[in-house]
């Protein structure tokens, strides 16, 4: 079977971008592939240093998760953290990454520039993420449009390590469904929290509606027809609809005679309405914190014994083992 593998950091609450970005392909996925998945904490560092914090958010991103769909007897689902030899291969990717590569990565250059501070940790980030790739040899990697060139960095520096010692690592590659590979937040940008501009899946229904309301719209009148390509909402409802619903609303715009409120309430509920089952289960296992605990422990324990094997044979190849 093939294998894929991607991971969520735990830094802030969960969001439609998170959800159709990335959770809901990964969930798909365990049912016709071999399914690696984690929980980013080590990454989450870069944009939240209050230990509490992440502690706190890595047990409620695994009850995401889980609640979503993530099956633990179907994949193996573990938090970065506790595998501890990603760090080791970190350090020795860290050999084979060229300076200029880093400095290319668009993401890095992005986040500098929208006033998030400038450390090794936020630099040297595409390294860390490529041991956790190559760790587990895997061949598929979903990822936002954002995070493709990531896939790219990891698969120059395996490539210049199995150039240097043989076939070690699996090349990678990314898979991006355009139809999600970019999530609008509120203004139209990229959903991000480094933004703020966000749509979260378990708010209260007040809260969900006030940053429903914040979507950012133009001033055209209700009567007068609207391009639906250029609306926020509209992109955003989009991602609910099938082919069918998605030409009704369109038409709907096209016509004149619907306002932004409208559709803007419309949403709202279908938000509500469609993640209402999800949140129930969610608050079931965070009532549960050793079980949801157990759980993790056990994913962590089945990809350490394939990280183990990695690093014996990157040991072996770059002379750690002697």
């Amino acid at each position: 079977m093939t294998r894929v593998l991607s991971g969520i950091q735990p830094s802030g609450s969960l969001h439609l971008g998170n959800y159709f970005g990335m959770m809901k392909k990964m969930i798909e996925h365990q049912e016709n592939a071999e399914l690696f998945c984690f929980i980013a904490n080590y990454h989450a560092m870069t944009s939240l240093l209050d230990g509490k914090a992440l502690a706190r958010g890595t047990l409620e991103a695994a009850a995401n998760f889980l609640a979503l769909g993530l099956d633990p007897e179907k994949s193996i689902f573990w938090v970065q953290s506790d595998v501890i030899e990603v760090q080791e291969l970190t350090w020795v990717l860290s050999n084979f990454t060229p300076v200029g590569l880093l400095e290319r990565c668009h993401s890095y250059k992005d986040k500098v520039a929208k006033g998030i501070a400038a450390n090794h940790g936020l630099f040297a980030y595409p390294v860390l993420m490529s041991a956790d790739i190559l760790m587990f040899q895997s061949e598929i990697v979903p990822v936002g449009k954002d995070q493709k060139q990531h896939v790219e960095v990891t698969r120059d520096i395996a490539i210049k390590f199995n150039n240097e010692y043989g076939e070690v690592f699996t090349l990678p590659e990314p898979q991006i469904d355009e139809n999600v590979a970019t999530v609008p937040g509120l203004d139209g940008q990229k959903m991000s929290k480094s933004y703020g501009n966000t749509i979260d899946l378990f708010l209260d229904e007040k809260a969900l509606r006030k940053q429903i309301m914040r979507i950012v719209t133009d001033a055209t009148p209700v009567e007068d027809p609207k391009d639906p390509e250029k609306c926020n909402v509209f992109n955003i409802y989009r991602l609910f609809l099938d082919k069918d619903g998605e030409e009704a609303l369109r038409r709907r715009y096209l016509a004149g005679g619907t306002g932004y409120g409208e559709v803007k309430q419309e949403l709202f509920e279908t938000v509500r309405d469609f993640f209402a089952p999800f949140a129930e289960k969610r608050q079931e296992l965070l009532a549960d914190s050793d079980g949801l605990r157990k759980t993790l422990a056990m994913g962590a324990e089945k990809a350490r014994c394939i990280a183990a094997r990695t690093m014996r044979k990157v040991r072996k190849k770059v002379g750690l083992a002697y």
